[in-house]
């Protein structure tokens, strides 16, 4: 019989907000999924068809964030990216495009443009190519973990600095971005203070870090409940705009506003999700493709470096 993760491979976690270990369980999956094995919660670790298998989610009794006590490590999490198979282009690539440049258009909407600009998992560069296209910044920095997207990332931002690591900044001078962008990438970190801190010394001080994330306390959450797709086993943590607030200001980040943010979802996409939420298969019955846009679930995050902050207050874990 194979051990559960439970030792060594999974761990106890402190909120990674506040550092506090005082939290009630809020949402499962069932199944036990704690006590199973890496090999067998592989399936559910990629695709939003899949049965939803998630580890419990508990809600921080200090600060109020939802996340997992319990989760993967770090060597697992390496090993568990690096094997995640293609993205089966369940949501056509032009719905992609208009939903990222949308994003942008949001910030620039918002914020003064100049200085360097640095995005955290660009993937295929399209925010970026749109950043390019304002002639408005200077050096570009991208950090991208996945190789099989460095050519078309390339072909967005020519003359790019483009590396692998997505936790070491230091390559980045201080005080030179004038636009940091992160997409659906900081509810994935496991220590998400320590990288806010670092994006927070590279800003300068007209500068503005862009966030998109899952919105737990959304209408959409509150309708689909645990078949919520955000709950999943790649998000250790999940934020609204109380908790991101407060995330960023423990990191020296001063928030500037928090709103709904758009997607563009292709309706026969949009009825299969739905359908599959409320337990039924629609098999290959034919629906419009046209894509319709939507503010559903997901939140963009504007904010700056605090600059009456003397110090980050980190939680202990995080300043260990």
């Amino acid at each position: 019989m194979k051990p559960s993760l439970t030792l060594p491979a999974l761990r106890e976690r402190a909120c990674p907000s506040c550092g506090s270990r005082d939290a009630a369980p809020e949402v499962t999956s069932g199944g036990e999924v704690e006590r199973q094995t890496l090999d067998a919660l592989r399936p559910y670790w990629f695709g939003i068809d899949k049965e939803r298998r998630f580890f419990p989610y508990h809600r921080c009794l200090e600060c109020g964030l939802l996340y997992n006590r319990i989760f993967f490590d770090e060597a697992q999490l390496s090993e568990l990216y690096g094997a995640m198979p293609p993205n089966m282009d369940l949501v056509p690539d032009e719905a992609i495009v208009a939903t990222q440049r949308g994003y942008f258009a949001e910030a620039v909407a918002r914020v003064e443009l100049g200085g360097d600009y640095l995005e955290i998992g660009p993937d295929v560069g399209h925010i970026v190519q749109a950043a390019r296209e304002t002639r408005r910044f200077g050096r570009f920095w991208l950090f991208e973990p996945n190789r099989a997207v460095h050519g078309r990332l390339r072909a967005a931002a020519p003359g790019a600095t483009i590396l692998l690591g997505m936790d070491d900044l230091s390559p980045v001078p201080s005080g030179s971005v004038g636009l940091a962008v992160m997409v659906h990438v900081l509810d994935h970190l496991l220590d998400p203070i320590a990288l806010l801190a670092e994006i927070r010394r590279t800003l300068h001080p007209a500068g503005t870090l862009m966030i998109v994330t899952h919105d737990e306390s959304s209408l959409l959450r509150r309708l689909l409940g645990p078949r919520w797709p955000a709950f999943c086993l790649q998000h250790p943590e999940l934020y609204n705009p109380g908790t991101i607030r407060n995330l960023l200001a423990r990191a020296g980040l001063e928030t500037v506003t928090v709103m709904r943010s758009a997607n563009h979802f292709p309706v026969d996409f949009l009825a299969r999700q739905a359908a599959q939420a409320a337990g039924v298969r629609l098999g290959r019955l034919p629906l419009p493709k046209r894509a319709v846009k939507l503010r559903l679930g997901n939140m963009l995050t504007l904010a700056h470096a605090d600059q009456a902050a003397a110090a980050f207050r980190v939680p202990a874990e995080s300043a260990a």
